[in-house]
């Protein structure tokens, strides 16, 4: 019988992603319960291997104080969020002493005519302070999520871009010239690539296509719940979620390299020029 090792982990999520880790290195561990916590079982011969990659891993994506395990099974909320709330309140502030809204919303004819901004600038514009408070208070929860799962930076332009495709869809969609603002894509898109993450466990387990429907339809459900009550841009709302299901499955498909330093610091750049180029040429127009 091949002598085996153990490796302890704190939680079932850890486990299963220092086992991603291994594989991706060649070697098969098996994930088992001990008597605390969770353990990855690996052939003898592969022990030091195995601890070098967790140890390389672990180094790479270093813990950060703003990143809590807020469930038992090791489900990370981020509260770099708040700083989006605070681009948010502040992009609303700004607009109150400087006219941003008719620079900024998404008018079908204007970005007919070629003013492509808009549905970039308009995700940071809001009608008024009641919009912004409900934006922000749940944007807050589903973005602080989306960033511990997929990275600060991936996963704020992630939401971003998602908002975006829901800003886009609502203009392409429209019957009639329509006008839309704030950052409800944004935060539909987070759900979007909340829900669809469960597609990982595909192949994990005899139990995964049950995950992964869960994981689905209860993103659906909560869309229904916070997407398409009375007066909302529906339009927008939908193209963010279905934005955000693509966003999230090509995250999803790239791995852990998602969560590499130099990727998520790429994507934060990204992240940056996406809000400030827009507004560069939102704010040279008369």
């Amino acid at each position: 019988m091949q002598p085996l090792a153990t490796i302890p982990t704190q939680t079932r999520r850890q486990a299963m992603d220092w086992s991603l880790v291994l594989v991706s290195q060649g070697i098969e561990p098996v994930i088992e319960r001990a008597e605390i916590g969770y353990q990855l079982v690996v052939p003898a011969e592969n022990y030091d291997a195995a601890v070098d990659a967790i140890r390389k891993y672990r180094a790479e994506n270093r813990s950060r104080p703003w990143r809590q395990v807020v469930l038992r099974d090791g489900l990370i909320f981020d509260w770099a969020s708040l700083a989006w709330v605070g681009l948010v309140v502040f992009f609303h502030w700004l607009g109150s002493r400087i006219d941003l809204v008719s620079r900024g919303l998404t008018y079908g004819s204007a970005v007919a005519r070629g003013e492509w901004w808009r549905p970039f600038t308009a995700v940071w514009l809001h009608a008024d302070i009641g919009h912004v408070a409900k934006n922000a208070a749940i944007g807050f929860v589903l973005l602080g999520l989306v960033m511990g799962r997929f990275s600060l930076g991936p996963g704020m332009l992630g939401a971003y871009v998602a908002g975006i495709g829901g800003n886009l869809f609502a203009w392409a969609g429209a019957a009639q010239p329509h006008r839309s603002l704030g950052a409800s894509g944004l935060v539909m898109g987070c759900l979007g690539m909340l829900a669809v993450q469960s597609v990982v466990q595909w192949g994990r387990s005899p139990h995964a296509r049950k995950a992964i429907v869960g994981g689905l339809a209860a993103g659906v459900l909560l869309f229904v719940l916070l997407g398409v009550s009375p007066g909302t841009d529906v339009l927008a709302h939908f193209g963010g979620f279905v934005s955000g299901l693509f966003v999230g499955a090509g995250f999803v498909a790239l791995g852990r390299t998602i969560q590499k330093t130099t990727v998520n610091v790429a994507c934060a750049i990204g992240f940056v020029l996406l809000v400030i180029v827009p507004w560069y040429f939102a704010m040279q127009q008369r």
